[in-house]
């Protein structure tokens, strides 16, 4: 697990551990599985509607959503993912983190995932809370701002918890 400091506002240094580290590099053009209680094909919209208990799986990336729209463009004889549009407790999970929000948007070209909405992050005891979250596969890097839905009761605020090595827990 790698860490980078952070000044906090008392001047002392802590190590936070890095969020999102876990998805750097994830590849964004292995296949993309996905599972539903129902499909609803939209082909002249070239999308398609999962609904209930979706489950989606891609490397070691899963999302669990109540509704996932796929975008998708075709190509030679068959087609290519754009976008997943999920929402109703939306997680989405690697092998040491959580994200957590109301709705998500997984730009598989630009290579980001975007939670919005009661957004929170989780890696071991670490958790970190906001209104909206992007996470750059390419860099890893996980960026958490206090900037909710319309009408949410998210307070504009980011709040975070971290553990401290060698405290006594």
């Amino acid at each position: 697990m790698r860490y980078a400091p952070i000044l906090l506002s008392l001047g002392l240094l802590a190590a936070v551990p890095v969020l999102g580290q876990a998805l750097k590099g994830h590849d964004a053009k292995s296949p993309v599985d996905v599972e539903a209680d129902r499909i609803e094909v939209q082909d002249r919209a070239d999308r398609a509607i999962f609904s209930g208990n979706v489950l989606v799986r891609q490397a070691n990336l899963t999302l669990t959503a109540g509704r996932l729209t796929v975008a998708y463009a075709r190509q030679g004889g068959g087609v290519d993912i754009d976008r997943l549009d999920a929402s109703g407790g939306v997680m989405v999970k690697s092998p040491s983190e959580t994200a957590r929000g109301d709705f998500a948007v997984y730009d598989l070209n630009k290579r980001l995932i975007t939670l919005v909405g009661g957004v929170e992050l989780t890696q071991g005891s670490n958790r970190v809370q906001g209104g909206r979250m992007v996470i750059d596969l390419d860099t890893g890097r996980a960026t958490v701002d206090g900037r909710g839905t319309p009408g949410s009761s998210t307070s504009g605020r980011v709040s975070g918890r971290f553990t401290v090595a060698g405290a006594k827990k």
